[in-house]
């Protein structure tokens, strides 16, 4: 390779070794690159599928042309890896007697619960949900990754050893506290789960449903799960208006196509981005320009600087949307942008079904959080120090539960840094790696 000095590695949560396993490949060897590939990536079949790719974007080639194709180098490796049965449980020689205990199945804790369990101790993961993977299961989208992708991985975790508990909601079904008392340690990785709320009038009207829900409902009946008529949120044959233009949003635009919606428009409050790096959003930053989906590819209509005013409706059912159309400014060269709205472009529009994809907020703060006591920073996110403990000892935190809704790519990050430190806490040192990504 002529990159001079490679920035690809640098722009990944992960510290990926990716010249290494780029330069493998070329010469043909593709075990070795898996090695290298899974030095620092517990599940590569997941980024390699859904990540944005913040590598590709600090690609040397990226400075003035398109980047190294790195996530699709990344999925054909480990592929091939599962394909020639290079990929097989590796359970610990020894068992070290600590036990822990890891709240929450999504990638922080999954990728948290493997490094912990190859380091010799025993490890049971607690989901409140009856499936694991987090939004790796529930939230992302079939036609995004497989399902059947993220269930391999599962079985091989609980080949070498890792016990899971579904169902299991901790400080509801069970004591948080009763679970301190019963393991070494426990680790929080929840993830940032209390979505963006949108308080206008007509919120609370049949048909305006968080996005997450529609997600989740989606996906459990692809699983098999039936919902009664009352409960099924779809779009078949329906007019949807998507609140929110970032990957949530693209999700359910994707998922109202497949449910073959009738018409889908799709609102941002903030301006369209630009097409092309700004003068102050340089290589190797991640570049903040305009973005495409394959769900967007697929059809629907995008539309920038609204703000929706109220929903209205009949017989307690959304029929309308009314909303306005926003300038942005910077006044005397202020950082924020300022919003107004402009006179004369109020407008509504028929619908049947909106979806608020507005993003979260913070972990929620009721339940476990509360009943643990531990500290929290000003975002509401569970505060930690360097270590990745809490404000309560033995209790560490990882993933979205410590930095906000987030990457699945810094939540396996951090999911490594947390089982590093946990492990050095209990042992005294550590052989367990830790990326590049904590704090």
């Amino acid at each position: 390779m002529a990159c001079g000095v490679p920035f690809c590695h640098t722009g990944c949560p992960l510290g990926n070794l990716i010249p290494e396993w780029n330069h493998l490949v070329y010469t043909g060897n593709w075990r070795k690159a898996l090695d290298a590939l899974h030095a620092t990536n517990n599940f590569p079949e997941f980024t390699g599928r859904i990540c944005p790719a913040p590598c590709e974007a600090s690609c040397v080639l990226a400075i003035n042309e398109l980047p190294v194709t790195i996530e699709y180098i990344e999925k054909e490796i480990v592929e091939r890896g599962f394909a020639e049965g290079w990929i097989n449980p590796q359970p610990p020689e020894t068992r070290t007697g600590f036990e822990i205990a890891v709240v929450g199945s999504g990638p922080a804790g999954l990728a948290a619960a493997q490094q912990l369990n190859r380091a010799g101790h025993l490890v049971t993961v607690f989901e409140r949900d009856d499936y694991i993977g987090g939004l790796l299961t529930l939230g992302i989208p079939e036609f995004k990754l497989e399902k059947r992708i993220v269930q391999r991985r599962i079985d091989l975790l609980r080949e070498e050893g890792i016990r899971f508990k579904t169902g299991v909601n901790v400080g509801v079904d069970v004591s948080a506290n009763s679970l301190r008392d019963s393991f070494d340690v426990l680790l929080l990785t929840g993830g940032a789960t209390l979505a963006r709320e949108l308080p206008i009038p007509g919120r609370d009207l049949d048909g305006v449903h968080l996005a997450m829900e529609y997600l989740t409902q989606q996906n459990k009946l692809l699983a098999g799960e039936e919902f009664t008529a009352g409960r099924r949120i779809t779009a078949e044959g329906k007019n949807v208006v998507i609140l929110g233009g970032g990957d949530t949003g693209a999700d359910c635009l994707g998922t109202a196509h497949r449910q073959g919606a009738k018409q889908v428009h799709q609102f941002e409050l903030l301006p369209r981005p630009p097409d092309e790096r700004a003068w102050d959003n340089p290589w190797p930053e991640w570049p903040l320009v305009m973005r495409t989906s394959g769900a967007h590819e697929e059809g629907g209509i995008r539309d920038y600087s609204i703000l929706t005013k109220r929903f209205s409706g009949n017989g307690g059912k959304v029929e309308r949307l009314h909303a306005v159309r926003l300038e942005w400014s910077s006044p005397n060269g202020a950082v924020r942008p300022s919003m107004e709205e402009i006179p004369g472009t109020e407008f509504e529009m028929d619908v049947d079904l909106v979806l608020l994809a507005l993003g979260f907020v913070s972990p929620e703060p009721r339940g476990m959080l509360a009943e643990l006591g531990v500290d929290l920073d000003p975002r509401g996110n569970v505060a930690v120090d360097r270590n990745m403990q809490t404000s309560v000892p033995g209790v560490f935190a990882a993933g979205d539960m410590i930095r906000g809704a987030s990457l699945v790519v810094w939540a396996i990050a951090q999911g490594r840094d947390a089982a590093s430190s946990i492990d050095r806490h209990l042992m005294g040192s550590t052989h367990l790696p830790a990326s590049t990504a904590t704090g």
